[in-house]
């Protein structure tokens, strides 16, 4: 069976101190059939210099410099338009890849129906030296986040809960193409790539942790809803496209569990804005409940809501 090529699309924004590492744990793969192409986002520090470094070395890796900022989505879009890969992987490139990564799941997605679309793993966080944090999905276990692995049809699941590492998936080509690739209008990715993609693909798990995910912190809070945080607009415009994806009560009640959530954080990071238009999309989906009217109603009280989430955030995630 001839072996299909996989993508892995590299985006590079200010990872000059790890860039070298992510690039040679992509280039050292076991599984050899791997085109790889790099999207610098308008670096401001010497990130584009060690890209050219990097691909004097390896000559096949393809290069887009871009000269001004356009963001995740757009720098991801403009990396796909340039590959061809029958499987494509988001690669942070300050990230690390086991060396058999690519080779496993490419083993499992041959063994896989063509209604699977993406198979994604287990990871390990690690600080910005490289240190050992913690494992992705023993973390989730044991702060009570998770059960088990949802995967199969995890519609119903993703829109209430985070459990998806992202930078460990690997995405069929004909998934993105029938996406048209991520929404450029948002802030970030995940959370609408994993709604609009399972709505119409199932997920399948490997339960190994094939990539080491850097994080500049030990706090799983960490650059959460900050004052004005964009990604949680972003988060917004998301709920209301599954409102209009959805097809059953079970699905809005799933949805319903997100959106109270989000209120929850918009009421106590202080994005005003965003609580009154999770309020008014949770007030089309149910009747807001005496809890839901008392959250939304302090949003404005003079009292350093900020400060309570960030200390039970410490408390609860630390």
């Amino acid at each position: 069976m001839k072996e299909p090529l996989v993508s892995i699309i590299c985006l590079s924004y200010n990872h000059e101190r790890f860039i070298r590492e992510a690039i040679h744990s992509v280039v050292n793969q076991s599984y050899k059939n791997i085109e790889i192409v790099v999207v610098d986002d308008a670096s401001i520090d010497e990130s584009k210099s060690v890209i050219q470094e990097l691909v004097a070395e390896f000559p096949s890796i393809q290069f887009i410099p871009i000269e001004k900022n356009v963001g995740n989505c757009k720098a991801f879009n403009l990396g796909f338009a340039l590959s061809k890969g029958d499987f494509i992987i988001d690669f942070a490139t300050d990230d690390i890849m086991m060396p058999d990564r690519i080779e496993k799941q490419i083993t499992l997605f041959q063994s896989l129906p063509q209604d699977v679309g993406v198979v994604f793993t287990d990871a390990t966080y690690v600080n910005e030296e490289g240190i050992f944090l913690r494992q992705h999905y023993e973390y989730l276990f044991r702060k009570k986040l998770l059960n088990e692995v949802p995967q199969g049809d995890i519609y119903i699941k993703v829109l209430s809960r985070y459990f998806v590492a992202s930078p460990t998936m690997m995405v069929r080509r004909t998934v993105l193409e029938t996406l048209e690739g991520y929404d450029e209008n948002l802030a970030y990715e995940d959370f609408d790539f994993w709604v609009r993609s399972a709505r119409l693909f199932k997920y399948s798990f490997l339960n190994e942790s094939l990539t080491k995910i850097r994080r500049a912190g030990n706090s799983m809070s960490t650059g959460w809803y900050k004052l004005g945080d964009k990604q949680l607009h972003s988060t917004y415009l998301v709920c209301r496209k599954a409102q209009k994806l959805n097809k059953t009560a079970e699905e809005n009640e799933s949805l319903i569990t997100r959106v109270r959530y989000e209120i929850r954080q918009s009421v106590f990071s202080k994005n005003v804005i965003e609580a009154k238009l999770f309020f008014e999309l949770l007030s089309e989906l149910t009747k807001p409940n005496w809890i839901d009217r008392t959250l939304f109603g302090i949003r404005h009280l003079p009292i350093p809501l900020r400060r309570i989430r960030n200390l039970y955030h410490i408390i609860r995630f630390s």
